[in-house]
């Protein structure tokens, strides 16, 4: 069975996005292991020198690079990645796993990104669009996207 690591940063507080995220992690659970490994959100004053930001870029992004799992296959999410239909996601996620990956893992960086270095380490850069999404609501997007795309594998219907 494929695994799922997806690193995010922050922890999310509103009970809504909680209910959506448990909902899609239990529906997943017939298809993969899930697991959501939230690393520390930086404070970010509104008032920083592009110096100070960058630094929290590097230091938030270094932290997920700690997290990787190297042997696994990395998708990275940012605006200027590749654009996929449901079904073209689904058809990728079954050529990882037949491809010898046990695991996959998806990171969703902090409001303010990663760096290169994170982007760098991408077997895939993927992207939902050119607009800025919220990180916390994203999560819950792309895992009905994950999930989506295990029905997909499996031949099983799912609404369009």
């Amino acid at each position: 069975m494929l695994k799922i690591d997806m690193i995010v940063l922050g922890r999310i507080k509103e009970k809504y996005l909680n209910e959506a995220i448990d909902e899609y992690k239990k529906r997943l659970s017939r298809f993969t292991t899930l697991n959501i490994i939230e690393l520390k959100d930086r404070d970010k004053p509104d008032k920083l020198s592009d110096a100070e930001l960058e630094k929290i870029i590097d230091e938030e992004s270094e932290e997920i690079l700690a997290r990787v799992d190297e042997t696994s296959y990395i998708i990275t999410l940012e605006i200027a990645g590749k654009l996929l239909t449901s079904e073209e996601f689904a058809e990728k996620v079954k050529e990882v796993a037949v491809s010898g990956y046990s695991k996959i893992t998806l990171i969703i960086g902090g409001s303010n990104g990663f760096n290169k270095k994170v982007s760098d380490k991408a077997d895939l850069k993927l992207s939902f669009g050119r607009m800025t999404m919220n990180h916390k609501l994203m999560r819950v997007v792309l895992m009905e996207q994950i999930f989506r795309c295990f029905k997909i594998i499996n031949g099983e219907a799912y609404h369009k």
